[in-house]
């Protein structure tokens, strides 16, 4: 039996993840998490085959966690669920370890086959990403916000968004002095020098809605 914890801030997803996979003989939802925190305190008290991981969570980016369940769980699968276009994160998720990338909007039976290749031991991509991957391979560039961590990508895309230091630590947890070294961590990265100029980087390459 596959032992599945999902992690999704949204009950109404939830309840439709576990309508799919209550069809499914061999899986079982026996977890849920509705933030970074109850997902951690769930997989930290027993052992998991998979968890399926919303990009966006309220407390903290979905990327920022499949980091640290990789280095704490190096060989827990753990999917990517999200309604960003696969293009916007997908290749980042996977170079963080994901073991997939799935649009929220993906058939039921593409959740259900990925989560059997994960458990397997491995990788699941959709057709569309795996020409993008070959292609990312095949040029040998690397994007410029690729430098950046996991946080960082995900301030750069609120401040991109018209948010607001103070609005930005709250939603991180963190102080605005925090945000702010951030912000200038992300400038130098980049070698940027304005909000402005983050924001028309992030608009020209389609990171954000």
């Amino acid at each position: 039996m596959i032992k599945i914890l999902i992690a999704d801030d949204h009950p109404i997803v939830r309840s439709g993840l576990k309508q799919i996979l209550i069809k499914e003989p061999r899986m079982v939802v026996e977890g849920e998490a509705q933030n970074a925190r109850e997902l951690l305190t769930l997989v930290r008290k027993q052992a998991w085959d998979v968890v399926v991981l919303d990009i966006n969570l309220p407390d903290r980016s979905g990327l920022d966690v499949l980091i640290q369940l990789k280095k704490e769980f190096p060989g827990l699968p753990v999917l990517m669920l999200s309604v960003q276009a696969e293009e916007q994160y997908a290749v980042r998720a996977l170079k963080s370890g994901a073991a997939g990338y799935l649009d929220k909007h993906s058939a039921p039976g593409e959740l259900v086959k990925a989560i059997r290749k994960a458990v397997a031991g491995g990788r699941y991509v959709s057709s569309s990403l795996a020409v993008r991957l070959a292609l990312d391979l095949d040029s040998g560039d690397r994007a410029l916000h690729e430098t950046l961590s996991g946080r960082e990508f995900a301030v750069m895309c609120m401040i991109a968004s018209g948010k607001r230091i103070n609005e930005i630590a709250e939603k991180l947890f963190v102080s605005p002095k925090t945000v702010t070294t951030y912000r200038a961590r992300i400038l130098e990265k980049m070698g940027m020098k304005t909000n402005a100029d983050l924001t028309h980087y992030v608009i020209k390459n389609n990171l954000v809605d």
